[in-house]
């Protein structure tokens, strides 16, 4: 794939797909938008007034602990004014940016079902950033694989899938996950794992705020006419997990970029989590029954036979409210010559589906998470994720090392 700087203007979100022409394949390569950074973003001023179960204290209350609070008074920040608004401040003297200066307290409550159901993507202009040298090794663009629907229930056909929720200063917005296992805690994981540009805004901006996990999301696939009157144990039926702790790629966060691929092969993340009501003693994994192990050493290109995908599309013609599966033979996605290449498959899921695993026969002939829905063309028809090394193992050690002893 040659070098190129694309001379037009991608749009992010719903009328992005509008009257747009499928590109040259040569193009196509080059208009890249992160799935989710198209992040199917709502309303940032949705109600988000609730009790906070920060306080110490009181049943079915979360105790923030000291290391926590030690961190909110050294960033200035009053928790009182936080939950009941201030996290709504984007400024930039205020985004928390640097790996270290993760801090989600718990808003009990935000994350209802309308405030989940209405988050949409923006409406907002970008521009395409621009694409180095590849390593001459880019396989051809796959023919596309139309997403086909999970069947219901969720729970008994993708245990482990979830729908992310988050605010970034372009509103609420939304990502898919995958409860993966934690070494320290066999059988007993808060892990999660998902897409760098799910948790960080990457070179341009900081750590995004009220991430929350929703395994099995709308676990009965009800269509989205009857999910204002489900109850709350039909859209979440494993809780609600807010992230207490989360890390990315020093390179994600040095590199990148909403559009363009910049970063995309190091784009991806870990989350620990905590429910949000605080009288649950079961870790995630024992609540929805399964966690899939993570494959650092998968087999290159051309030894993967398939690989199946799995997300929460949002962006038309989707809505985001059921949960969707590809799969296919992967090929290989050349970025930049100093980067490592990338799985592609042909895939229609959109934004949306960011974050979401991508599971393929591991190292051992068994079932693992591979990698994970990083970037698409802005008209679709493939996804590509980065192919998990070194760096995306000393993520995961990093986070499951942290909560070792707890």
């Amino acid at each position: 794939m040659r070098s190129m700087r694309p001379s037009f203007t991608a749009r992010r979100g719903r009328s992005a797909r509008r009257g747009i022409s499928p590109l040259p394949v040569a193009a196509l390569a080059a208009a890249l938008a992160l799935t989710a950074t198209a992040c199917e973003s709502g309303d940032a001023d949705a109600d988000a007034q609730a009790s906070a179960s920060a306080v110490a204290g009181g049943d079915n209350k979360i105790t923030i602990p000291d290391d926590i609070k030690d961190q909110l008074k050294e960033h200035g920040i009053d928790l009182d004014k936080w939950k009941n608004g201030a996290w709504k401040n984007w400024d930039k003297d205020d985004w928390l940016r640097e790996a270290q200066d993760y801090i989600n307290p718990i808003i009990a409550g935000l994350w209802d079902k309308d405030r989940m159901r209405e988050a949409e993507e923006p409406d907002e202009g970008v521009d395409e950033g621009d694409l180095s040298d590849d390593q001459g090794v880019t396989d051809p663009e796959p023919k596309p694989v139309d997403a086909q629907a999970v069947p219901a229930t969720y729970h008994a056909n993708a245990p482990a899938a979830g729908k992310l929720f988050f605010d970034s200063p372009d509103g609420t917005s939304v990502c898919s996950a995958t409860v993966v296992e934690d070494p320290a805690h066999p059988g007993k994981s808060n892990l999660v794992w998902t897409a760098g540009h799910c948790v960080h805004a990457g070179k341009s901006g900081g750590w995004y705020r009220n991430i929350a996990f929703v395994p099995s999301y709308n676990n009965e696939a009800l269509p989205t006419s009857q999910l204002e009157n489900a109850t709350k144990e039909q859209v979440t039926p494993y809780g609600v997990w807010w992230g207490d702790w989360a890390q990315t790629s020093d390179q994600w966060i040095e590199q990148g970029g909403a559009t363009g691929g910049d970063g995309a092969s190091y784009d991806f993340a870990v989350i620990h989590v905590t429910p949000e009501e605080g009288g649950n003693s079961k870790s995630l994994e024992e609540m929805v029954g399964s966690a899939l192990p993570v494959d650092f050493k998968a087999p290159a290109v051309p030894e993967v036979a398939s690989i199946e995908a799995t997300g929460y599309p949002a962006a038309p013609p989707y809505d985001g409210q059921k949960l969707f599966q590809c799969q296919d033979k992967p090929g290989r996605l050349s970025l930049s010559a100093s980067d490592p290449t990338m799985y592609r498959i042909g895939c229609s899921m959109t934004a949306g589906s960011s974050g979401g695993g991508w599971v393929a026969e591991g190292s051992d002939g068994k079932p693992a998470l591979v990698s994970n829905t990083s970037i698409g063309p802005v008209t679709s028809g493939w996804l590509a994720g980065p192919r998990l090394g070194a760096e995306a193992k000393g993520v995961y050690d990093s986070v499951s090392d942290k909560f070792a002893g707890q």
